[in-house]
């Protein structure tokens, strides 16, 4: 099942439950992947999907950072709970032991020794987790295999 579908099927089920909260989540991943459809004026792939589902993930996490860092913590557990279903759509995430043991592959394949060649590893290495790890935390794995 896509999930495209598995979100319409979660729609029905949390409006039949009266999980309003739930319902609004979902509504809004929903609501921006038929933005995305419209904008590029075709339908997404479920790459594309995932991809669209990390971005707003990403967007999520900035958004509690800030709001916690504002004392604002009505607004950061709203965020929360958006991540949480946001996330529940994603394919299972990578643990960091998982992101170090593909780096250190990935890094000899490449043969890097420095920072400096930290963008060939990322190149071999982002193809390889796309979709099951954060950006920013493979960056920062990287960086610390390397050394920088």
């Amino acid at each position: 099942m896509s999930v495209k579908e598995r979100l319409q099927e979660d729609l029905k089920a949390a409006m039949k439950s009266g999980d309003i909260q739930r319902r609004d989540a979902i509504r809004l991943i929903a609501s921006a992947i038929k933005q995305e459809e419209i904008d590029c004026q075709k339908t997404l792939t479920e790459d594309e999907v995932v991809a669209l589902l990390m971005r707003e993930a990403k967007k999520r996490r900035d958004s509690i950072e800030e709001a916690q860092r504002l004392k604002r913590t009505d607004t950061a557990e709203k965020e929360q709970f958006e991540l949480s279903v946001i996330e529940s759509y994603l394919p299972q995430q990578l643990t960091r032991e998982e992101l170090e043991a593909e780096a250190r592959r990935a890094i000899e394949e490449t043969g890097a020794k420095s920072a400096k060649e930290m963008g060939n590893v990322m190149k071999v290495l982002m193809p390889r987790v796309k979709g099951r790890a954060d950006g920013k935390l493979v960056n920062e794995v990287v960086k610390t295999l390397l050394g920088g």
